[in-house]
This record gives C-alpha cells, sequence and structure tokens, in this order.
C-alpha cells in the first residue's frame, strides 16, 4: 500500500509571555493510502497542532512533512502549493469556519476560484459534492451558513474540502458539537466519501468510541508527543502503554451493574510550558519508577505493528 504522508519528528512551539509552549514535540507517523488514521488525547495534548501543521497553519517549527512524495520544507513553492491541493481539512466547528456572509455556493467554489479554474467546470464541481454530501444545490446554493443547522454547516464544510478532489481529510473533532444522532450521519458521510473518493483521513478526536469505529490505525498523543500507535483493535484489546489503559478505562459503559475497568487517572495535566523531565507522563503514572524521570522513552515496536514510548510496558501485554 502506497504512503501518502509522511511526517517525521514534527515540532511545534508558540511563543507566550513567560516562556515557550511545546505544543507538539518529536512526532513521527505516515499515513497510507486509502486508510485513517486517528490521532487520540486529552485536550491539549497536540493533537490539532498536529493536523494544522500539516496544512500550514501555521507550519512546524522543526522535523519534516512529505506528502505525496513532496519534501514541503524543501520543494519549490509552486510544488508546495499544488502539493497541498492533495491535503484539506474540516474544523470542529463548522458554522464557525464558514463566513456567515457568503453563499453556500461561493463557499465551497473558493479554493477552485483561487486556483484558476473556468467557470463551467466550477458550477459543476461544485454541485457535485453537494449532491455528494446529501445536499440540494438548487435549494441551498444561495443561502448563507447561519441558516442552517450544525450538521448541516458541518455537511457544507466537508463539501468545501471535497470541491479540490484532495487525496487525504484531516478531520479535526469533526462531530464534536454535534448531537448523538448527527455525529452517526457525519461519521457514515465522511466513511461513504473514503470509500467513493478513495481518501486517507487523518481524524483528530477524543472520543474514544467514535475513533474505533472508524480507525484502521491509533496514535495515542500525550503532552505533545505520541506515546503509543498501532493497529486499531490491538491498540483497543491489549493497550501497552498507561495512559491509553487509562483512557480506555474511562469510557463511559452503558450498565450500572458492571464494575469500574480501571482506576480514574488522577493528577493534573503538566504545563507545556514546563514539561517533565524524562517520560512526560510519569507525573500521572501509577508505574513509574527512576529511570521514568531520566530518560525520556522513545517509540520502539513491541507487538506486531505497535509501537509503545514506555519503559516498563510489558511486551504483548497491557501494562
Amino acid at each position: 500500500m502506497m504512503t501518502l504522508l509522511e511526517v517525521d519528528r514534527l515540532v511545534k512551539r508558540y511563543k507566550v509571555p513567560g516562556g515557550v509552549v511545546n505544543a507538539v514535540s518529536d512526532v513521527s507517523f505516515t499515513l497510507d493510502e486509502g486508510a485513517t488514521l486517528s490521532l487520540v488525547g486529552e485536550s491539549g495534548c497536540g493533537k490539532s497542532t498536529t493536523g494544522r501543521a500539516l496544512l500550514g497553519i501555521p507550519g512546524p517549527d522543526g522535523g519534516s512533512i512529505r506528502l505525496d512524495g513532496v519534501d514541503l520544507a524543501r520543494a519549490r513553492p509552486s510544488e508546495v502549493a499544488e502539493a497541498r491541493r492533495k491535503i484539506q481539512m474540516i474544523f470542529q466547528d463548522a458554522r464557525a469556519s464558514l463566513n456567515p456572509r457568503r453563499r453556500v455556493k461561493d463557499l465551497v467554489a473558493e479554493g477552485l476560484v483561487i486556483a484558476g479554474m473556468a467557470r463551467e467546470e466550477i458550477h459543476r464541481r461544485v454541485d457535485e459534492v453537494l449532491v455528494a454530501v446529501g445536499l440540494d444545490p438548487d435549494q441551498v446554493g444561495d443561502r448563507r451558513a447561519d441558516e442552517f443547522s450544525g450538521g448541516q454547516c458541518q455537511r457544507v464544510a466537508i463539501a468545501r474540502a471535497m470541491v479540490m478532489r484532495p487525496k487525504i481529510l484531516v478531520c479535526d473533532e469533526p462531530v464534536a458539537s454535534l448531537d448523538v444522532s448527527v455525529q452517526a450521519q457525519v461519521v457514515n458521510l465522511l466513511e461513504d466519501m473514503k470509500q467513493e473518493y478513495g481518501l486517507s483521513l487523518l481524524f483528530i478526536s477524543h472520543d474514544l468510541a467514535v475513533v474505533r469505529s472508524i480507525s484502521d490505525h491509533v496514535a495515542v498523543m500525550y503532552l505533545g508527543r505520541i506515546v503509543e500507535i498501532g493497529d486499531a483493535e490491538r491498540v483497543y484489546t491489549r493497550p501497552l502503554h498507561p495512559y491509553t489503559r487509562a483512557l480506555l478505562d474511562s469510557v463511559p459503559v452503558p450498565d450500572p451493574q458492571r464494575p469500574s475497568r480501571g482506576k480514574a487517572l488522577g493528577g493534573e495535566l503538566p504545563s507545556p510550558m514546563n514539561p517533565p523531565t524524562g517520560c512526560p507522563f510519569r507525573t500521572r503514572c501509577p508505574l513509574a519508577h527512576e529511570r521514568c524521570a531520566s530518560e525520556t522513552p522513545r517509540l520502539r515496536q513491541v507487538a506486531d505493528g505497535q509501537r509503545v514510548a514506555c519503559h516498563v510496558a510489558a511486551d504483548g501485554t497491557a501494562a
């Protein structure tokens, strides 16, 4: 299977009063053609920053991004511009991402207009993607985003991304602000678009149930680092990192008679301006020991297709 996206040791920092926020530190992963990789973790772990860095909003401060064979840090500006058309993003708050003063057909067409496409082809492509996301171009084309529900706005946002015919779609918490019934509709729509257009998805979410239903692979992030990555089913059934285990144990079970699956994750998320030495999770980890404070664990192969950054994770068993 061809690899479309290669991210190697990605770094993103923000200067703030009093210091520097290390939002993303040494993140590496690949995304194959037709696959879905999900980034999961608590709020503030760097998931969205990673996704945005891939599109240059804003770009990374270190590391490399190779998109469909093009090194975005070394290629000519024209090559970078052409490559970036192959990756598009949909945002968590679809309503806020759509200009309320513009008509839907103009919002969806904007990327094609910037690319200099002929007007007739623009009209054809806009109608095509609106139909694909379940909207009637004749009914919605001249209306504005503030006339629609959250779910309808997310469909418009998906159409705006898909009109560029990307190879990769970055989905940043695309269902977090929607009702549960609408969430299912949007997830099913993304799956349909993936199959119809041969898309690869980078799916960013904190909803572990949604992630399990849509993912081929899962990367767990904590304090700007990937602490575990692997096949989705293996990560869910045999988590190797204590943090992954704690996340899965925190998922509510709809059965009042069923006991809790594990101890709740305690402590506060450390400040990214002053992260702990060694393992970033050690201040909340029940298995931490001296080595965890002095040495930062690197991702290592532990099981088939599964890597973990932990000094104490046992081979092939849950930590």
